[in-house]
């Protein structure tokens, strides 16, 4: 097969240019062999090895990456679950996961009451009042949330919806990560609440393995966040110790997070 030499022209050289000197880049070029002579003489300028030209007052001092293998913090003396005790609340939550993988499809088939309506997964401020309520979610303290909550019967949009199968069974797995994230994020600076605990469990109890690597840095990220609180705890009896307890053992131990794990 033959080409015609004006649509296939010749890549010459630098070293055949005669006009090389005489090169004026503000000309565009008339003809495909005055484009690829204007590439080679561009190119044949150009420095083997560019280095970039940094200002050394704009570098900030003592850089870090966080690469989120910082494990979790001891828990106090007396504060800490026993081996046997972990490796039932395993065995306790692997036998509701098969349970809820097995039942999934009745479960997301059950209508749902007329005021639950699930946000979209987007809406990261609805979410947080959905799981948590408005009361807990626009409030900064228990003691806040317990003194607004002699009211009788439930008002689930001011106290949160609970992570019913009818509403968990509906969420894709991606909106499961999502509002994972929402929730620990929003734990980050706040105190621990058994609304919270809750929507936690039941959210991990849906999480299915093998995890992707967002929800590895999540978990071990809600893990470290359990250990800094229950640091803080002094008494034995504080009801939220079993629940902290807890969420680091499923992390450590469910999810493989073993550097995470208490060990006694």
């Amino acid at each position: 097969m033959n080409f015609d030499e004006d649509l296939m022209p010749r890549l010459l050289p630098v070293d055949d240019f005669d006009t090389i000197e005489d090169f004026d880049p503000s000309v565009p070029p008339r003809t495909p062999q005055e484009y690829l002579k204007r590439v080679q003489i561009e190119a044949s300028r150009c420095p083997d090895v560019v280095v970039a030209k940094i200002d050394p007052k704009k570098l900030r001092r003592n850089q870090t990456v966080n690469v989120s293998l910082s494990g979790c913090q001891p828990a106090p003396v007396g504060l800490s679950p026993s081996l046997r005790w972990q490796q039932q609340q395993v065995a306790n939550f692997s036998v509701l996961r098969r349970s809820i993988d097995r039942y999934r499809d009745h479960w997301k088939s059950q209508p749902l009451d007329a005021n639950v309506l699930l946000p979209r997964p987007e809406d990261e401020e609805g979410w947080k009042k959905f799981c948590l309520g408005e009361k807990l979610y626009c409030c900064s303290s228990l003691s806040q949330i317990i003194n607004k909550t002699d009211c009788p019967g439930i008002d689930y949009v001011q106290m949160g919806f609970p992570p019913l199968l009818s509403i968990v069974s509906r969420m894709s797995q991606s909106t499961i990560l999502v509002v994972l994230e929402y929730l620990v994020n929003w734990f980050g600076d706040k105190e621990f609440h058994p609304e919270l605990g809750r929507w936690l469990y039941g959210l991990l109890a849906c999480l299915e393995k093998p995890l992707l690597p967002e929800a590895h840095s999540l978990l071990r990220q809600l893990a470290r966040r359990c250990s800094e609180v229950r640091a803080k705890l002094e008494n034995p009896e504080d009801a939220g110790l079993s629940a902290l307890n807890l969420l680091i053992c499923l992390v450590a131990r469910y999810f493989e997070q073993s550097d995470l794990a208490d060990n006694n």
